[in-house]
């Protein structure tokens, strides 16, 4: 049998680049250098540009891996993004404020080769999970220059809206049984300190204490039955940013517990595309 039709062509080809080098830092105890690596998936198209939304991948700040989700980045990204998963360095690297120094790298990085990977550079989305939903509200929140370290510091790391998922947000808040425990966290490892014995030190490094009125939209999904990160954390964070009146939206997931299969389903990824068609254009 044979047949010949015609396709209407509606849609760019999209490619996806697989542990690209983004930076290069120490490692080793400072005596050697490594690689830190991005996927980005865009479209070829030379008629327009793309908001680009940059997934952070989430692991208790002690694991990551950035192609873990790339079955969903991929469907997220032929919605009409540019999408771009940043490698991070996990706790056992080096602590606070670490991770955010290389989220931020990377964002830098896609503002500088922009127009190589179709990127509108004024339209720059942040997303992530767990550890990677604090860094995702922290690269949305933290300005301060002292966070740009290393190349493309002439381009600006700042983003447009933010999708934290079930995100620690006030780590001097989690109910630990004593400062032992409190000691072996991972949110005690990650920041370098006993979050339980240094509260207001553990305090300034959190997104909570970098809220102001000019933070740009944002879109919180926490389950409320989470184990892991409690959802008051999730509450915090959107009260603070409702008090100093952002656009801030808070989706409470009924019987959902952390990284369940609830933030794997359609319905959920077209909320996060919609959220990010209607705040990136």
């Amino acid at each position: 049998m044979r047949e010949t039709v015609t396709i209407k062509v509606e849609e760019p080809q999209y490619s996806v680049v697989t542990g690209m080098t983004f930076s290069q830092v120490d490692a080793w105890f400072g005596h050697t250098r490594r690689d830190l690596k991005m996927d980005i998936i865009y479209p070829e198209d030379q008629e327009r540009l793309y908001p680009c939304i940059v997934w952070i991948c989430g692991g208790a700040w002690v694991q990551m891996d950035k192609s873990a989700h790339l079955t969903y980045l991929t469907e997220l990204a032929r919605t009409g993004f540019v999408v771009a998963s940043v490698e991070y360095r996990t706790s056992n690297e080096g602590p606070y404020p670490m991770p955010l120094i290389d989220i931020k790298a990377g964002i830098r990085y896609l503002r500088a080769h922009s127009e190589r990977f179709r990127i509108d550079p004024e339209h720059f989305g942040v997303m992530g999970e767990s550890a990677g939903g604090y860094l995702t509200a922290m690269a949305a929140l933290a300005n301060d220059p002292a966070f740009d370290v290393g190349d493309y510091t002439d381009y600006s790391s700042q983003v447009q809206a933010a999708c934290p998922w079930y995100p620690p947000t006030d780590v001097s808040g989690f109910p630990y049984n004593s400062p032992v425990e409190a000691a072996a966290s991972p949110e005690s490892l990650m920041l370098g300190m006993n979050v339980m014995l240094q509260k207001e030190e553990a305090l300034k490094a959190c997104p909570v204490s970098f809220v102001t009125k000019d933070a740009p939209p944002f879109m919180i999904l926490h389950g409320i039955n989470d184990h892991t990160v409690p959802f008051g954390q999730g509450e915090v964070l959107h009260d603070r940013l409702e008090e100093a009146g952002c656009d801030v939206r808070l989706i409470a997931i009924e019987g959902a517990d952390h990284a369940d299969k609830q933030f794997f389903q359609r319905e959920t990824w077209k909320w996060i595309a919609d959220f990010f068609h209607e705040k990136l254009g």
